[in-house]
C-alpha cells in the first residue's frame, strides 16, 4: 500500500496539480489586493463612497446583511474581469497560436482498393 501511494504521489500530475493549487493561492492574493486596494476605491469614487457592507434587515433576534451579499456579488464580477483581462493579455503576449498542419490527403477507400485487386488479379 506505501509503494502505492508513492507511485500515486509521484506521478506528474499529482504533483502538476499540488504546483497549480500553490500558484493559484498566490495569485489569488494578487487579484484580491488589486480588487480591494485599487479597483474598489476607484469605484468608490464613481458611486460616492457608498458601502453596501452595513446594509442589513432585522427580523426579531436574526439580522440578515444582504448588503455583504452585493459587495461579495460586485466583487465576484470585478474579479472575474480582471482575471479575464489578465489571461487576454497573457494570451496576446503569447503570440498567435500556430497554425495546424494541413490534413494528410484521404488515401483510397476500402471499395477502390478492393476494385484495384479485381483489375490486377484479372490481368
Amino acid at each position: 500500500m506505501i509503494r502505492e501511494f508513492k507511485d500515486f504521489i509521484a506521478k506528474g500530475n499529482v504533483m502538476d496539480l499540488a504546483v497549480g493549487i500553490i500558484i493559484g493561492a498566490a495569485f489569488t492574493a494578487i487579484v484580491a489586493s488589486l480588487v480591494a486596494d485599487m479597483i474598489n476605491p476607484l469605484i468608490g469614487l464613481f458611486i460616492g463612497g457608498i458601502d453596501f457592507s452595513e446594509l442589513s434587515v432585522s427580523f426579531g433576534e436574526a439580522e440578515f446583511m444582504y448588503g455583504n451579499f452585493i459587495m461579495a456579488i460586485i466583487n465576484f464580477l470585478i474579479i472575474a474581469f480582471v482575471v479575464f483581462m489578465l489571461v487576454k493579455a497573457v494570451n496576446k503576449a503569447k503570440g498567435p497560436e500556430p497554425e495546424a498542419a494541413p490534413a494528410a490527403p484521404a488515401g483510397p477507400t476500402q471499395e477502390e482498393l478492393l476494385a484495384q485487386i479485381l483489375l490486377e488479379l484479372k490481368k
